[in-house]
């Protein structure tokens, strides 16, 4: 019988077998998917820090900056759905790949930028190849580990690198800018991307692909992006042209279109006998146990978290007096936490299941956001450490379990777009979050007023992520007894 050992899939899968034997994953598929997931995330916030020396070297207005920090986000947010349909139905690693290697190019497009458009145009692309690359590492994350408890601790790994990346974007920004020029915070992606590549080709096996036909859905996919675009359009102009203002409006109703016939497409597409082309995103995915309240979840968590954060470091800064490296440095101590709590949720997620840890994940971060209440103008640093600390243990210890719970929800060959709805669900938090919040900074009662009504907001949101939570953890268990 001929024997795989020598090949890289035949390594992988062996080095996979051998840590779930362990109790604990193998560590060259996680570095080689963690690596590609850290720079996707890395890139959301780090060009933050540098937007003065870019718009000084290039001459860049506003709106231009607006559209070289904003557009990555907005772009890879619309396409998440798409990137995820491709790896199922074309296998996922070579869609990483791909998705790796335009982000790549796009960072050097950005590196060698002479002019405010073509650095727009690049960070699109790195969007376009972030979204391309992130769902599908999930998705082979998931066919390496086949073990539910060694992927519980790969997951929470995986998630806490993204946080790691996302957290620590504008200090590894700012230190890259002071001590060389605002290019080399995209020349750093590339050494780091062809490591990802090399490791991803020896260590990472290919998943299967979606049974039921290669058909890529084409109105689906368009549907979709125009729908997720223009609902990202329209949370990021409400935050600084009000949510009445017309771009606002015209982005609103063209995304309620645009989404309303996308499920109205989809359904149509599941609906046919035949399968030749299966949707981008079945509808009934989310009749599955678990999979819409989680995605809510996931909604809730980036809504709370990110918006409390934009609030804080406005605190920081405009009523404190920090400048940018001291409110980063100020804010520290929450993104040390995801250094040690997002394994750690692995480990938990795998010993109770994914809804305790979400459960409790969340309750935290609810008492936490009510810490903001007590903050002053003049409140001394160590009397926001309890409220910093409380949430910045809360979101990375609930999105490993929160992953791992949506994982488990769908199908195995949903993988990718399982993934995907996990991904924009975030992302769509994020963007109301920062808009919502924002808002109510700007309003009559100042800066202040509008932190305490958004940490009574923030508090809300977990404590209703809480309870979905407990409801789908209970069902769970009340399934499991009637199967048993």
């Amino acid at each position: 019988m001929r024997t795989t050992t020598g090949t890289a899939a035949g390594r992988a899968a062996a080095a996979a077998d051998s840590g779930a034997a362990r109790g604990r994953p193998a560590w060259p598929p996680l570095v080689a998917l963690s690596l590609g997931y850290f720079l996707v995330m890395l890139d959301v916030t780090v060009v933050t820090v540098a937007v003065p020396a870019i718009r000084d070297s290039l001459g860049a207005g506003p709106a231009q900056m607006a559209w070289a920090v904003d557009g990555y986000s907005a772009v890879f947010g619309a396409l998440l759905l798409m990137g995820g349909g491709f790896g199922d139905r074309l296998g996922h690693r070579g869609v990483f790949l791909a998705g790796l290697g335009i982000f790549t190019l796009a960072s050097l497009g950005c590196a060698l930028a002479p002019t405010p458009a073509a650095l727009i145009g690049a960070r699109l692309a790195q969007g376009a190849g972030g979204a391309l690359l992130v769902p599908t590492s999930l998705a082979l994350l998931t066919a390496a580990y086949r073990d539910q408890a060694v992927r519980a601790r790969a997951l929470g790994v995986w998630a806490g690198v993204s946080g790691i990346a996302f957290a620590a974007g504008p200090l590894v920004g700012g230190l890259l800018v002071a001590g060389l020029d605002w290019r080399a915070a995209f020349w750093v992606n590339v050494p780091f991307a062809a490591l990802a590549a090399a490791l991803v080709l020896r260590h990472v096996p290919a998943a299967p692909r979606r049974a039921g036909g290669r058909g890529l859905d084409p109105l689906g996919q368009v549907l979709g992006f125009a729908g997720l675009l223009a609902l990202a359009a329209a949370l990021n102009e409400a935050g600084t042209r009000g949510p009445a203002a017309a771009p606002v409006l015209g982005a609103g109703a063209v995304a309620v279109l645009a989404l309303g016939l996308f499920v109205l497409a989809e359904r149509g597409v599941e609906q046919r006998a035949d399968g030749a082309r299966p949707p981008l995103l079945a509808p009934s995915l989310f009749r599955a146990p678990g999979f819409a309240p989680t995605a809510a979840v996931g909604v809730l968590l980036n809504l709370g978290y990110y918006g409390m954060l934009y609030l804080a470091t406005l605190y920081l800064q405009n009523t404190r007096g920090y400048d940018a490296l001291g409110a980063g440095l100020a804010l520290l101590p929450a993104v040390c936490a995801v250094v040690v709590v997002a394994p750690l949720s692995g480990r938990l997620t795998a010993r109770f299941g994914p809804y305790p840890v979400m459960a409790a994940a969340l309750s935290l971060g609810a008492l936490g956001f009510l810490g903001w209440l007590l903050v002053r103008a003049d409140s001394p640093y160590g009397a926001l450490l309890p409220a910093l600390l409380a949430t910045g243990l809360a979101l990375p210890a609930a999105v490993p379990a929160a992953t791992a719970a949506m994982v488990r929800a769908a199908p195995e060959h949903n993988a990718g777009v399982a993934a995907a709805v996990f991904n924009v669900a975030r992302q769509v938090g994020n963007a109301v979050g920062v808009a919502l919040f924002a808002a109510l900074a700007s309003g009559p009662g100042g800066l202040l007023t509008g932190l305490r009504l958004s940490a009574v907001v923030a508090a809300c949101a977990y404590g209703a992520g809480a309870v979905l939570t407990l409801l789908s953890w209970r069902r769970g268990r009340v399934e499991a007894r009637a199967g048993a």
